[in-house]
């Protein structure tokens, strides 16, 4: 499971941003026990975290960081051996930001019973990874599997540390790794393709979580992904009533599932006027809605059976706020979401934060803000490091209200205020300046 996220001068974040999956001491019930011990205490985790804001503030780009960190576990050892260099994204409303590296790291807790916690991260510049990290704490003590440090220009992987006996393996295993790692290269990618166990073991925690999904290019693509899990898997009956099942609690009139056995297209079966099911064609009778609740599902079901890391961008595009909610009820659930999966998503839904304390699906520590500065720059944080907000307070109407930041800097009417203006200004141009204007 995801603990926290440190990332630096990706994409609109340039200073260093970490995100907390850890509850807090205000936290109301919704955190989870982890098995682990923090400081000598009981540590618990959040299932879910929002992160909310006004459009640009960069609430995406937290998760896109989360998704080039899984991608350069994944792919750095085939895939960026086809460019020279690193195929990072660094912050560009600054030009010296192209010379700092750029930062991702992870905390995790993984493994069975009794959990150890992990931190791993990376720094990377357009050339090379710059340094490289794995520490574990078994017992809460630090043990350095290995740290890596670029050296000079012409050596290839730089230079690296095992101190202690906490990354096991033969001398001579380690000294092949070494030498096998490119300069643009991660250490963690290549001992998971030579089979290190421990490496390997972190390593499949990327590759089966950190799944992202958005509300319109990956659509069809998380459809297809369904079907192909209906008409594949061995167990695609119970996956079929799970589907089925959360079909019809979001009011669609569906009843069933019918999947042809020689082509594996879906059609939904849905209430006709007589009482009878009748199937509808996906693709072509469906509506959008329909379709971006069912692709949205495969994932979820997934994530939830194995215990992964979803992360949803705009869930408020894709969702009835009614649906978005439960949803994250669906996560809280100890019975359903026994293994702890983790959701993570971005939204614009202040109805999320709920008017009382009853209708509000997150804690208070659950809610994140992101805000841009003046200079571009994103910034993360929060909702109760904003301000101590009281249990019982209106979230929702104090968020949208400013009291929290993370919303657009507008006076009510601002937007046709501004476009009048324009048009008074135009209205006395001769029609040539007038266009020109306007082009520009």
């Amino acid at each position: 499971m995801l603990l926290s996220f440190r990332v630096a001068n990706h994409r609109s974040i340039r200073d260093e941003q970490e995100l907390s999956l850890a509850a807090t001491e205000l936290n109301q019930g919704t955190g989870r026990d982890s098995g682990a011990r923090s400081d000598g205490k009981p540590l618990s985790v959040l299932p879910v975290v929002g992160i909310f804001g006004a459009n640009g503030s960069g609430k995406s780009n937290v998760l896109a960081g989360l998704r080039f960190m899984r991608h350069a576990v994944l792919d750095s050892l085939a895939a960026w051996d086809r460019e020279p260099g690193v195929p990072r994204e660094p912050f560009e409303l600054a030009d010296e930001a192209r010379d700092e590296t750029s930062l991702f790291e992870v905390e995790l807790l993984l493994g069975r019973g009794e959990k150890v916690r992990y931190t791993y991260g990376f720094e990377v510049s357009d050339d090379r990874v710059e340094s490289e990290w794995l520490h574990a704490y078994p017992s809460g003590r630090r043990q350095v599997w290995f740290d890596r440090e670029a050296g000079r220009p012409d050596e290839e992987g730089g230079e690296f540390r095992f101190p202690g006996a906490g990354l096991t393996g033969r001398k001579d295993l380690k000294e092949m790794l070494v030498a096998t790692t490119r300069s643009n290269a991660l250490f963690l990618t290549v001992g998971a393709a030579l089979n290190h166990p421990q490496l390997s073991a972190v390593h499949r925690w990327f590759r089966d979580n950190l799944w992202l999904v958005t509300s319109h290019s990956d659509v069809a693509e998380r459809t297809s992904w369904t079907r192909d899990q209906l008409a594949d898997r061995s167990d695609q009956e119970e996956l079929r009533e799970r589907l089925i099942t959360l079909l019809a609690a979001a009011d669609l009139g569906i009843t069933g599932i019918e999947t042809d056995p020689d082509t594996g297209d879906v059609r939904l079966l849905h209430r006709g006027a007589d009482g009878t099911s009748r199937p509808l064609d996906f693709w072509k009778q469906e509506s959008l809605g329909t379709h971006a609740w069912f692709a949205f599902l495969g994932p979820l079901l997934h994530m939830l059976k194995h215990g992964g890391v979803l992360l949803a961008d705009e869930l408020d595009s894709s969702l009835h706020p009614l649906l978005a909610a439960e949803v994250i009820r669906l996560y809280h659930d100890r019975e359903a979401n026994p293994d702890l999966a983790q959701l993570i998503f971005t939204t614009h839904d202040a109805t999320l934060l709920g008017p009382s304390v009853v209708e509000r699906p997150l804690d208070r520590d659950q809610v994140w803000i992101t805000f841009k500065e003046s200079s571009g720059e994103s910034a993360l944080y929060p909702l109760i490091a904003a301000r101590k907000a009281r249990n019982d307070e209106n979230l929702e109407r104090r968020y949208l209200h400013g009291h929290y930041g993370g919303i657009p800097r507008l006076a009510t009417g601002e937007i046709a205020r501004q476009l009048t203006m324009l048009e008074e200004r135009l209205g006395g141009r001769p029609d040539s300046e007038r266009k020109a204007t306007t082009t520009a």
